[in-house]
């Protein structure tokens, strides 16, 4: 069994609010942040290309997730000045660099995800 050692952090202030930590937990919380970096981690798409791809989301949710995360400088769009318009998405270093961390939970889930799963059959949600 592998074992990572957790890097360890200086403290940031005097509330556990304050540590950066948060923001990673923030970004996952979106449940459909990761899905859409996921889905961006080929290249650019269009928003009609990640709307097929996601499965489940709906247009509004998916317009709301890449406009917060063109403004947290995770993706970036591109409109071009054709008739009619085209708008596509793309990754940017941040974006990509988010990957890591995307695949290293794809990792987990292969490892673990079959002994949770059964743990918690029969068991009631929450």
């Amino acid at each position: 069994m592998t074992t990572t050692e957790p890097v360890q952090y200086p403290p940031y202030g005097a509330y556990e609010a304050d540590c950066p930590a948060r923001m990673a937990v923030d970004l996952f919380a979106n449940s459909w942040l990761p899905v859409v970096v996921y889905l961006l981690r080929d290249g650019p798409q269009r928003h009609s290309e990640l709307l097929a791809g996601a499965g489940g989301i709906s247009q509004k949710m998916l317009t709301q997730t890449l406009r917060r995360m063109e403004k947290m400088t995770l993706v970036r769009r591109r409109r071009y000045a054709e008739a009619p318009p085209r708008v596509d998405y793309e990754l940017t270093e941040a974006g990509r660099d988010l990957l890591v961390p995307i695949y290293a939970l794809g990792a987990w889930v292969e490892r673990h995800g079959p002994a949770v799963t059964t743990a918690m059959d029969g068991e009631p949600p929450g």
